[in-house]
């Protein structure tokens, strides 16, 4: 039986030395290899990952690329935060019922890039000529067609809007369009849209615009976007970049092509039967009509005549118009409309749902309102990295988010490289994730950042203006300040320490004979004790016996009596009267014993 060949994890470009450190060879054994096989290297000289393959399976190993591992893991990654989104949006749903929807697509990119313009030029050019004039209202989202299918685009100012979304707890998009101009090239705002929209974990398309420009150079916002992670896929890549001449109608087929084709990929399905819910994008005050909201239909149908649920705001949806104004009965998964018929705005980013009737509207919102009221009342706390292991969802794989600040551009690669070794090294795998890592004085947008994506901020060197920590105070977003660059690895380290799950075990403290049982109203039975060993106390679990036989466990000491005083623990040698939650059936000679959980780990 042959044996299995142990795995080797090799780059897509390696030296001869690396390569021989790889695999615990001698470099002159590997460049013997390569000489046999007609290749003449030098010991420093890089050699590509199909090459570096030959010389190790000659040497008995299996030639894994590290490349393919890492793309691997990222779709894992990016499948797991589809998962989450599912149960969000979905939950309670059969996946037997889900069908394809339409995709949800956001442009962001800098201000002066043409984001108004590609989107003006994508509605006018996917509605038919006789109902171009019947584009008669701004709702914030729209839906257009390409080759049968539909898409809805979302309007949004701006990534800081798109992020004020995220953090009250909204998956409104499914892709991001990152607008990118020819002749500027990537912008300090452009690189901020894309932490963002990495943060929000959603596929990236790239639209380079003003591709006609006298001096536009499309190969070098590529070689830039590269630097930023997003490699072309005419450069064997996986992000797709299209360039687009809004004025001209160019290349916008590509464009929705492009988004159409990452749709399929991704698989976005919902349950047009489902329980009708989604998000808010937009709410505003009509002089003549009152309150018109633009909701996001997400799963579900929405009909005139349902009763909507937002926060505080409600009320039975008397009207309802599409994204041109016409009105329509009912909308369907990926729909946005705006709607008639609630009592007050709702606020832009909240999940709306529908319910029975006002009654159960009423009720919901005063369960709101009331715990509104006690969080209000309640101590405010600011988000911290000794927060972070307890606020961990139990998944397989936890992550921490931190934001990067530092003074100048040399600190940036050795902080994230001892970062990446930090997630990648940990018990637990836990994952550290970092959403931006720049030069410069930590900024509003950092804050935002952080806001949205539970992130730490972490200052290198590099200043906090009053206003930033005004803002990060407000938004409960911690901003930790080192100035010695082993001080904030160092917490980081115990923070990963501190999220390893805690191991609890039983520890007996005390054991008791029951020695007569009294029976009072309104109580139970109390059972007369006698304690044999250690003691027992009134936070403690117990376990009773009944000579080998256990009758109860896990059961909450409910009292703890000494006559007819209650008190926290009795030791050996006394007396007790001791009730237990949910058990009376006691019995003289029964034993008790008593425990409390510890800490193992």
């Amino acid at each position: 039986m042959a044996t299995e060949k142990q795995q080797v994890l090799i780059p897509d470009y390696v030296t001869v030395r690396d390569l021989a450190g790889i695999i615990k060879a001698s470099p002159l054994e590997v460049m013997k290899k390569l000489i046999a096989n007609g290749i003449m290297v030098s010991i420093n000289q890089q050699i590509d990952f199909d090459t570096a393959a030959i010389v190790v399976e000659d040497m008995g190993f299996e030639a894994v690329s590290a490349t393919a591992v890492a793309q691997q893991e990222k779709e894992q990654a990016r499948a797991k935060e589809i998962s989450k989104k599912f149960e969000e949006i979905y939950q309670g749903e059969d996946a037997s019922n889900l069908v394809p929807r339409p995709p949800v697509v956001t442009i962001l990119g800098h201000v002066d890039h043409g984001k108004t313009t590609l989107l003006d030029t994508i509605r006018s050019t996917s509605v038919a000529a006789g109902e171009a004039g019947g584009i008669t209202q701004h709702i914030g989202a729209y839906r257009v067609q390409h080759e049968g299918r539909s898409i809805t685009f979302l309007d949004t100012p701006g990534h800081q809007a798109f992020t004020a979304m995220r953090a009250r707890g909204s998956n409104s998009a499914d892709i991001a369009v990152l607008v990118v101009a020819a002749d500027d090239g990537v912008m300090p705002t452009t690189r901020e849209a894309l932490n963002h929209v990495r943060a929000a974990n959603l596929p990236v398309i790239v639209a380079i615009t003003k591709v006609d420009k006298h001096n536009a150079n499309v190969d070098r916002v590529k070689q830039q976007l590269a630097q930023l992670g997003l490699q072309p896929d005419d450069w064997d890549g996986d992000t797709l970049m299209i360039p687009v001449n809004s004025l001209k109608k160019e290349g916008i087929p590509d464009l929705l092509e492009a988004i159409l084709l990452v749709a399929d990929s991704n698989n976005f399905v919902a349950n047009p039967k489902g329980s009708p819910r989604g998000v808010v994008l937009e709410a505003r005050m009509d002089r003549h009509r009152g309150t018109m909201a633009t909701l996001l239909v997400q799963n579900g149908t929405l009909r005139i005549g349902d009763y909507v649920l937002s926060g505080t705001s409600h009320g039975r949806i008397k009207a309802m118009y599409d994204d041109r104004g016409k009105s329509i009965k009912e909308a369907t998964p990926s729909t946005p409309v705006e709607v008639l018929g609630l009592n007050e705005p709702p606020t832009p980013g909240d999940r709306w749902e529908t319910v029975k009737n006002e009654r159960e509207a009423r009720a919901i919102v005063q369960d709101r309102l009331n715990d509104e009221k006690a969080r209000s009342q309640a101590p405010t706390r600011t988000f911290t990295l000794e927060d972070l292991y307890a606020n961990l969802e139990s998944s397989e794989r936890k992550e921490i988010n931190l934001i990067i600040k530092v003074d100048v551009q040399g600190s940036i690669q050795p902080i994230v490289d001892t970062i990446k070794d930090l997630s990648e090294n940990n018990p637990e795998k836990v994952r550290i994730r970092v959403l931006a890592a720049e030069v410069g004085n930590v900024s509003e947008a950092d804050v935002m950042l952080a806001s949205a994506s539970k992130a730490i901020i972490m200052a290198f060197n590099t200043d906090v203006p009053a206003s930033v920590e005004r803002s990060a105070s407000s938004q409960r977003v911690e901003i930790r300040k080192y100035n010695i660059i082993y001080k904030l690895f160092e917490d980081l380290e115990m923070a990963l320490k501190g999220m390893l799950d805690p191991k609890y075990e039983p520890k007996t403290i005390g054991k008791a004979e029951v020695r007569a049982v009294f029976k009072i109203s309104r109580v139970g039975a109390i059972a007369g004790c006698y304690l044999l060993e250690g003691e027992a106390r009134r936070n403690a679990k117990a376990r009773v016996y009944r000579q080998d036989k256990v009758l109860a466990e896990n059961v909450p000491v409910s009292s703890l009596k000494r006559f007819n005083e209650d008190v926290r623990e009795v030791r050996t040698g006394y007396e007790c009267g001791v009730g237990l939650d949910g058990f009376s059936d006691f019995a003289e000679g029964d034993v008790i014993e008593f425990f409390v959980m510890e800490r193992v780990n």
